[in-house]
């Protein structure tokens, strides 16, 4: 659903946003996005401690699959049924603060509370001098590649530059693996091409605010992707497959390199133990440039809510050190907590410590209305330069123009 869709449909509610769903005296309710099968059992866990250390206090979840979780919270929000607290996406934050329905939760937060927090993660959640958000997750990106099939295809070491990956992708190739993995459909197929694009030294947005789909980096790296794919160094049927889609082929030792979260470790681990990998920074552009994807999701409280002092008391017991340990270990994210990140798991990883590394380098999903649609419009034309079905140049003056509209709105 796009932004603007949604903020239409929002708009059309406000009359209704006023009046919170019934809630009991005492009673949080919270909507939790699920992040893996591990989410529902880890908030069970926490409603349990909680409510055996908070007499008086009820928590009732509700756990909501990402890709209908904006859709969710819209019609909740419009109808005025939505709960206390609920994740979101960052990015989707301006728009829930510029319609007035996000409680800004400066006067809960004191010195000490928000010393918890590695600054870079919380930043992207304080908007106009507020803090309306607190980061539940943060993630970036980097590159895993197959140690086995690097070994097979006689290469010594990660690439340093995208020039270095098609020739690898190539020695994979001839050894019967798909060099490249390339994401070609649903969440972040946009970002993936960013990747490329970012080491062109090419920003999603130009310097004056207008879009940079049309700049000469920008087209040099679509033109790399489509490369890629017609010289058979990407698995086939690019559009086809999510991110998911690309990491279990990863996973079944299919893949020689490809780039996503943190998370992929945990899977490794868990589903394809015998699977050696490595983790390397994403590779750089002709000048040395590069970038990755920095990614917070926020917990909110709603300006609606009728028990805001237990809706806090909950947040202020999910970002304690231990509570922090148990969920961010549990679903493979980066640390946002100060002394979380001190503990041995953190400090001994060598999967995260490639990830933050990375960190100086990220960027995050630019804190403008409409985000979402520009993200669509991106999407859509790399799946048309990835199906061959319009020239790279064309596709993305055409996506820069749709941009700029959404931009000037």
């Amino acid at each position: 659903m796009s932004l603007a869709k949604w903020t239409v449909g929002l708009l059309a509610g406000m009359s209704m946003v006023a009046f919170a769903a019934p809630a009991d005296a005492g009673e949080v309710r919270v909507t939790v996005a699920e992040y893996s099968a591990k989410t529902g059992p880890y908030f069970e866990a926490v409603k349990k401690e909680f409510e055996a250390a908070n007499p008086g206090i009820t928590i009732k979840y509700e756990v909501v699959p990402w890709d209908v979780l904006l859709q969710k919270l819209t019609t909740d929000i419009t109808a005025g049924t939505n709960a206390d607290l609920s994740i979101i996406g960052t990015r989707w934050l301006i728009d829930f603060v510029q319609q007035d329905v996000a409680e800004p939760l400066d006067g809960y937060i004191t010195p000490e509370f928000k010393d918890r927090f590695i600054d870079t993660f919380l930043q992207p959640s304080i908007m106009n001098g507020h803090t309306y958000g607190l980061p539940i997750a943060a993630s970036a990106r980097a590159m895993y590649y197959n140690k086995e099939l690097f070994e097979k295809a006689g290469i010594a070491k990660p690439p340093a530059t995208w020039t270095e990956l098609q020739e690898d992708a190539r020695k994979i190739k001839g050894v019967g693996a798909f060099g490249f993995g390339l994401q070609g459909k649903e969440i972040e197929t946009d970002v993936y091409y960013y990747y490329a694009m970012w080491s062109q030294g090419t920003e999603i947005l130009n310097k004056d605010g207008t879009s940079g789909l049309s700049t000469p980096g920008a087209l040099e790296a679509a033109k790399l992707y489509k490369s890629m794919i017609d010289e058979g160094l990407t698995e086939p049927g690019v559009t086809s497959n999510n991110r998911e889609d690309v990491q279990n082929l990863f996973k079944q030792g299919k893949v020689g390199m490809m780039i996503t979260a943190p998370f992929l470790s945990n899977q490794i681990k868990e589903e394809a133990p015998s699977l050696k990998y490595g983790v390397a920074a994403i590779p750089a552009g002709p000048t040395g440039a590069r970038g990755t994807y920095g990614v917070t999701d926020s917990i909110i409280m709603f300006k609606n809510s009728k028990n805001k002092d237990e809706a806090w008391k909950l947040l202020d017991f999910l970002f304690t050190k231990e509570q922090r340990a148990k969920f961010t270990q549990g679903e493979g994210f980066l640390p946002v907590n100060k002394e979380e990140a001190k503990m041995d798991y953190y400090v001994n990883n060598a999967d995260l410590a490639a990830f933050t590394a990375l960190l100086p380098d990220a960027r995050f999903a630019p804190v403008i209305p409409g985000w979402e649609e520009i993200a669509q419009i991106t999407s859509d034309a790399m799946q048309k330069i990835y199906l061959g079905s319009a020239e790279p140049e064309a596709a993305l003056k055409e996506a820069a123009a749709k941009a700029n509209g959404v931009l000037k709105k």
